[in-house]
């Protein structure tokens, strides 16, 4: 069972935690749908436009760890204010690197994985934290254009293959083994 715990903008509003698996990804990536998919309810709201979270949202799963979504990064339309504030909530939240279990990195398995995705991996890195990449929406690729993809993911982000899921929400591909990994990384008392 998922239930929403709280939305919050500054730390003084994140639940206490000490087993965080985080989703992130650019907007319009199907973080949302992603998050929908793993855990078989409609937790995340998929929007019609880029951009719709706008703060840390917090789930708890089986009282057992929070899946954390955050709001995707590198979408043009905001203002710099809307900038600052969206780095600073991400700073108050990825500095509580101790309650994150895994993060798991949502890019476009259709596209090159850009600037953006880059900065963000590096982020992630620079805070110590374990991180998996899942190469959504698969079920617009044929089989040639899915292995060249995950090729230019490995290459571009400078991760192993074994630390790549491929998926899509739209056809479950991927999903079980994704979830499965999850599980199997906030039931270990160390990081894999």
């Amino acid at each position: 069972m998922v239930e929403f715990i709280k939305g919050a903008i500054a730390k003084d509003g994140f639940p206490q935690s000490t087993c965080d698996v985080v989703f992130v990804g650019r907007s319009n990536v199907g973080k949302s749908s992603l998050l929908n998919a793993i855990y078989g309810q409609k937790i995340a709201f998929v929007g019609k436009k880029p951009g719709m979270t706008k703060m840390i949202n917090f789930f708890d799963v089986d009282h057992k760890y929070l899946a954390v979504d955050v709001p995707g990064y590198g979408f043009a339309n905001r203002s710099k204010a809307e900038i600052i504030a969206f780095s600073k909530m991400m700073d108050d939240y990825f500095d509580q690197k101790d309650r994150i279990k895994l993060v798991v990195m949502i890019v476009d398995s259709r596209h090159k994985p850009s600037k953006d995705d880059l900065d963000m991996i590096e982020y992630l890195r620079h805070h110590h934290l374990k991180i998996c990449i899942v190469a959504n929406k698969i079920d617009k690729l044929n089989q040639s254009e899915l292995h060249a993809s995950g090729k230019l993911i490995q290459e571009v982000l400078g991760v192993d293959e074994a630390n790549i899921f491929k998926t899509s929400t739209l056809n479950k591909k991927g999903i079980e083994k994704l979830k499965n990994y999850i599980v199997t990384c906030v039931s270990s008392d160390t990081l894999l």
